[in-house]
């Protein structure tokens, strides 16, 4: 038999995961995460995510489709990798001045939780329709993720509610540092490379970033010094329907990932 990966075509993973507009849902991402001061700390102290931020994004993107359309061996062996590189990292809390390991299980957990809701919120927000008990089968489908990061799956967050649970307990220890700001300034103003920063992809790159801090929770904005009004989150919603609508219209195989194009291939499916 073929092997489906940790997924397969009739899972949620794959009809979230095959909305375009969960890139968006990836940016939100990284403007949640910069909220805990020790996440955003580690990423600062070891990453080089400012001199090559277009090279990160594509590694991050090339993890996230091998791990859902990959066969089970690439998933696990991507996930592998992740460890062993975690697993060699510390940083510093600027605000105790203790060292920490980035591999610690509760950055592990914010990095996951984070990244899974916002793909979800971001797709759902984006048009695609689906049920409450759905909703909670991606969560649970997403712990099989969070184990290949080295987490306990049975201490992640498996439904709508225990996510939102999640959020309750974890807002007491997020604030805006200076590095979360200094990130959330440089994801809304990334430099573009080939010189298009001097085009109008400038101002479509800064209406993407302005639609993933507008789908942001309005306790986040809050976090950012922005605006937390339900008008904010109407009119990102909206935002977001259309360019769900837009991007839908584009034929599948335009811009679906080199993963998804292999896996279909794999399992002779057709779009």
């Amino acid at each position: 038999m073929t092997d489906a990966g940790l997924f397969g075509p009739d899972s949620i993973t794959w009809r979230v995961h095959r909305e375009p507009i969960v890139s968006v849902g990836g940016l939100r991402s990284l403007y949640l995460q910069a909220l805990h001061p020790r996440a955003v700390a580690g990423v600062e102290q070891n990453s080089r995510y400012r001199q090559d931020p277009w090279g990160r994004l594509a590694r991050t993107s090339t993890y996230v489709t091998t791990v859902i359309y990959g066969t089970t061996e690439e998933a696990q062996r991507a996930g592998a990798r992740v460890r062993r590189l975690h697993a060699r990292m510390t940083a510093v809390d600027r605000r105790t001045g203790e060292r920490f390991r980035v591999d610690d299980p509760e950055l592990l957990r914010w990095v996951h939780v984070t990244e899974v809701e916002s793909f979800l919120t971001a797709a759902r927000r984006g048009g695609l329709r689906l049920t409450p008990a759905e909703a909670d089968e991606y969560y649970g489908e997403q712990t099989r993720t969070a184990a290949l990061v080295g987490l306990d799956p049975a201490t992640v967050p498996d439904s709508v509610a225990a996510v939102e649970d999640y959020y309750t307990q974890m807002r007491p220890s997020l604030e805006l540092t200076a590095d979360s700001a200094a990130t959330g300034l440089f994801l809304t103003m990334p430099p573009l490379p080939y010189g298009l920063g001097l085009t109008p992809v400038r101002g479509a790159a800064f209406g993407v970033s302005a639609l993933a801090i507008g789908l942001l929770p309005a306790w986040a904005r809050k976090l950012y010094g922005l605006p937390g009004l339900p008008a904010t989150d109407r009119i990102a919603s909206v935002n977001a329907l259309v360019l769900g609508r837009l991007l839908g219209s584009v034929p599948v195989e335009w811009i679906e990932s080199p993963a998804r194009k292999r896996a279909m291939k794999r399992l002779g499916l057709r779009n």
